[in-house]
């Protein structure tokens, strides 16, 4: 399923996909006024063709489709497309937004949703994808604990120069992280940051991105000792960082 996740016009471009053609209709109207070009895609076979001949900035994703689950799209995003992904589901159980943020969603709304919540997040995404192109753009390598984060490209390589296949979230938390080496980010800081809004109480995405992105460069994720957490503080990147 490859595809281009980098617009090139001035209207970002929404992928919807979504089996329920009336919901799909009222987000291409709500959107579409807001000043966004929308597509809409019943399934998962017409999300791979457009993915694969459109340049889409960002895809609004149902996890119920009638050929198969949208989590396992996720995990095809990880390998084929690097573009961000907003869930938009009526799995309102907290183990479907855990798994969804696992797999590399930037963010979840159950459904029904608030048309105006959704659209700040739809915002929220790609004002940090717009900002971090343009980062990106100027940036070069970041080296840490003999591993090395092209920033261009989006890819992490490990000390024997493996691709660790970061997802679009893990990225950004990973380079939020090397941009404040060995200083303690708070939850609050880091979901505000990554996500545009505070932790709430109950709020653990923060701590299921960070558990995935430790899977990937730890030797030993359960005895973490690259991204340390600092208890009743937050997170910290205990390691030496160069950039080239």
């Amino acid at each position: 399923m490859p595809g281009r996740s980098e617009s090139t016009s001035e209207a970002p471009h929404i992928l919807v996909v979504d089996d329920d053609p009336e919901i799909g209709a009222l987000l291409g109207r709500y959107l579409g006024g807001h000043g966004y070009r929308v597509s809409i895609a019943g399934n998962g076979a017409e999300l791979r063709q457009r993915l694969a001949h459109e340049v889409v900035d960002l895809v609004l994703l149902d996890l119920g489709l009638p050929d198969g689950d949208g989590l396992g799209l996720l995990r095809e995003f990880q390998v084929y497309w690097h573009g961000p992904v907003i869930v938009v589901s009526g799995r309102g159980e907290s183990v479907e937004r855990v798994v969804g943020l696992e797999l590399g969603a930037d963010d979840y709304v159950s459904k029904p949703f608030d048309l105006r919540e959704l659209l700040a997040r739809v915002r929220s995404v790609l004002r940090r994808a717009q900002l971090q192109r343009a980062s990106n753009a100027t940036a070069g390598t970041i080296e840490f604990d003999g591993m090395r984060l092209e920033t261009s490209s989006r890819r992490l390589l490990d000390r024997d120069g493996t691709d660790l296949g970061l997802t679009s979230g893990e990225f950004e938390l990973l380079l939020l992280l090397l941009k404040r080496p060995n200083q303690v980010l708070t939850r609050d800081q880091l979901m505000s940051s990554l996500h545009g809004r505070d932790a709430g109480p109950y709020d653990r995405s923060i701590d299921v991105q960070i558990g995935r992105l430790r899977r990937k460069i730890e030797a030993d994720p359960a005895r973490p000792r690259v991204i340390k957490s600092v208890r009743g503080a937050g997170y910290m990147l205990a390691a030496s960082v160069s950039q080239a």
